[in-house]
């Protein structure tokens, strides 16, 4: 980890918090602590907030282009260092190195999707209904921006912010998961290397959130804030948000259905449930939450599906071989814990797993319920953990409404082999992105984001850039 800076990245330099504090990066295969990295307090994030409002005038007149090619210079380099980055991820995190790399390539690739963005920004021109006068129209940078990321994916959340935000113009002050700052500082490193000019991404790394957070939310010269992260935490912000008027977008928590139809192809849906349920060890808000399976399949999808998550092998990310790492910390694995023995208490079966190792680490064995009661408290909780909990399911409208019975609406997963009822469900879903026959639907080039109390706008696609500009109409009379 000697490489791998650890100070803060305020105005292109690296600096140490104005009052020396630093925390620990906790390994959580192992609980040995890889380093400290400096503690930014409330007076670090106005250094990182002014450098920030200085740096965004100039960078906002600089050329589409330019910032089109430092987002392809930094994606290139990303790359070539793909093994040291997911080397740097699986330390302080804990997948395991294969799907780090992967995360890696995920990564870079919203890096090279907005460099292409930055040089399309478009705006309009048009005659107004009276006749008389001409409606032109641009499209400006929003201004600095607040970027906070979460641990899950320490890598990739920061491109798909940081990627806009440069291509749109906008400069940004970062606060990554205090869990996970390492993976970000690599990637300041990256983009400096690359040619961003000092002060448009500044990276503060700190486990006082509140006291840097707040002040630049209240403060009137941020101007955008962009948050990924649980429900209250994001309710929070927009609360704080609120006084300044501080423009939004967050994603936030999940409790993803996955529905197997009677009809439904079980070799694709065993495969598909492994992605959505197991893709990082299920700490993602995409994981599947909820699985509703049609009685009439529901005992053979159980079984094929614990024979799947079974065979998994637990260990350290690092070594050869293991599929599942140890969850982010031991409060994660506590949370997982205390889920499985409510819902056991409830009267659901254990097909696979369900007990802590021994050891050190923070460790979860992929597991399997069956007969889960619908008031199990998981049902209800984002796990975010290696846990399937299967309920039966008897027609489309019952499952729909169970599905919809939730305060949630991230991603929901259907497997059906009726076009008709593909399609016909996916309408009635109350989520923001379907998965119709497959577990993965994170994509650089598609709309990421949910409903109701799952968040705000969409990160990536071709709409991903909106959300860091802003409109400006010019009202022109032609005499």
């Amino acid at each position: 980890m000697t490489d791998t800076p650890t100070q803060l990245f305020i105005g292109g330099a690296w600096v140490d918090a104005a009052d020396g504090a630093t925390m620990p990066v906790d390994d959580p295969a192992t609980g040995d602590v890889l380093c400290h990295v400096a503690d930014a307090g409330p007076k670090d994030a106005g250094l990182a907030e002014e450098a920030a409002v200085q740096a965004q005038e100039e960078w906002a007149r600089t050329a589409p282009r330019v910032r089109s090619e430092i987002l392809r210079r930094a994606y290139e380099i990303i790359v070539e260092r793909t093994d040291e980055l997911a080397h740097t991820m699986t330390s302080e995190m804990g997948k395991p190195l294969a799907e780090a790399r992967g995360e890696v390539a995920y990564a870079a690739e919203f890096f090279r999707w907005f460099s292409e963005e930055a040089v399309r920004v478009d705006g309009g021109y048009g005659t107004l209904p009276d006749g008389r006068n001409r409606m032109l129209l641009s499209r400006r940078p929003v201004g600095p921006c607040l970027l906070i990321t979460p641990w899950n994916f320490p890598l990739a959340m920061g491109t798909r912010k940081i990627g806009p935000a440069v291509a749109a113009g906008c400069t940004m002050v970062l606060k990554p998961a205090p869990q996970t700052p390492l993976s970000s500082l690599a990637l300041a490193a990256i983009l400096k290397e690359a040619g961003l000019p000092d002060g448009v991404l500044n990276v503060v790394t700190t486990s006082r959130a509140g006291e840097v957070c707040e002040p630049l939310l209240r403060g009137g010269r941020i101007r955008k804030l962009s948050f990924t992260g649980s429900t209250a935490v994001g309710q929070l912000l927009l609360a704080q948000s609120a006084e300044a008027v501080v423009r939004t977008s967050m994603e936030l928590g999940g409790n993803a259905p996955f529905i197997v139809f009677e009809d439904a192809d079980l070799d694709k849906a065993v495969d598909g449930a492994m992605i959505a349920k197991m893709r990082n060890m299920g700490e993602a808000c995409t994981a599947a939450n909820r699985f509703f399976v049609h009685r009439s399949v529901a005992e053979e999808f159980g079984r094929r599906l614990a024979e799947r998550m079974g065979a998994l092998v637990v260990g350290p990310g690092t070594q050869d071989g293991v599929d599942v790492g140890p969850l982010i910390d031991r409060a994660g694995r506590a949370k997982v814990e205390d889920l499985v023995a409510d819902a056991v208490e409830r009267g659901a079966r254990v097909l696979v797993g369900g007990r802590t190792p021994e050891g050190p680490g923070c460790f979860y064995p992929p597991t399997v319920l069956t007969d889960v009661s619908a008031g199990s408290r998981l049902m209800q909780t984002e796990i975010f953990g290696p846990v399937a909990a299967i309920l039966t399911f008897d027609d489309e409208d019952e499952v729909v409404r169970r599905a919809n019975d939730t305060p949630w609406g991230l991603v929901g997963y259907i497997f059906t082999e009726g076009l008709d009822r593909a399609l016909r469900v996916s309408e009635r879903l109350e989520v923001g992105m379907v998965g119709l026959n497959t577990g993965l639907v994170s994509n650089p080039a598609a709309p990421f984001g949910g409903v109701k109390q799952s968040g705000l706008g969409r990160e990536g696609g071709r709409v991903g850039i909106d959300e860091f500009l802003e409109y400006q109409y010019l009202a022109v009379p032609v005499r």
